[in-house]
């Protein structure tokens, strides 16, 4: 083989390593593009899932509030229409108690069967509070709670303990778990010294 054929092949052999080489640089380049092609839709896809997942979240955390509203606004209107409900029932009392105890009225041969009258419709009004939730704060013997009672006055009794309520002078009632009114009851308190009632006496001059 002579000198130019020989430079000839070696120039040929250059030539197919050069582009075998540059055949592989392309490959190496298109798989790097392909991969950072993936991730980038990997990537909006975890972006579209967290979205979705907001979105979700806030439109649940609206339908709790607007379920809120409606109780709250149920139990507003539901509130103001018991406690206004309550003075027909202390009407319907004190009118009984006060023809109780009218003596121009005691020798009506009518009475009973009109205070009976009046004592059906006070039972019927109490059974509609019942069923709507509406009910009547115990009181008997039970220790004074300034969350459900008003002290309206206090009464020395050594039988018993301070703060024991003695009686109701008007009854309270709750709706549900919320208080409409208070009761406004009398409790016992111990029975003073002669040293503290010389002090009050004192301090009364």
């Amino acid at each position: 083989m002579t000198t130019n054929n020989k430079e000839e092949s070696l120039k040929k052999d250059q030539e197919i390593d050069n582009e075998t080489k540059l055949n592989k640089d392309q490959s190496s380049e298109n798989a790097g593009k392909e991969s950072a092609k993936e991730k980038s839709i990997e990537e909006k896809l975890v972006e579209s899932e967290e979205k979705l997942l907001r979105s979700l979240a806030e439109i649940e955390n609206q339908r709790r509030r607007f379920e809120k509203e409606i109780k709250d606004a149920f139990e507003f209107g539901s509130y103001n229409f018991a406690k206004e409900s309550l003075a027909i029932l202390d009407n319907l009392q004190r009118a009984k108690e006060a023809i109780k105890n009218d003596e121009k009225l005691k020798d009506n041969k009518d009475l009973d069967k009109f205070l009976e009258n009046i004592t059906i419709i006070e039972k019927d009004l109490v059974s509609i509070f019942e069923k709507n939730n509406i009910k009547k704060i115990d009181t008997n013997r039970k220790k004074f709670d300034p969350n459900f009672h008003q002290a309206m006055s206090e009464v020395e009794d050594a039988n018993l303990d301070p703060g024991t309520i003695l009686q109701e002078i008007q009854a309270g009632y709750m709706l549900g778990e919320r208080l409409l009114r208070p009761a406004l009851v009398s409790v016992s308190k111990n029975k003073a010294s002669k040293d503290q009632e010389n002090k009050q006496k004192k301090e009364g001059n």
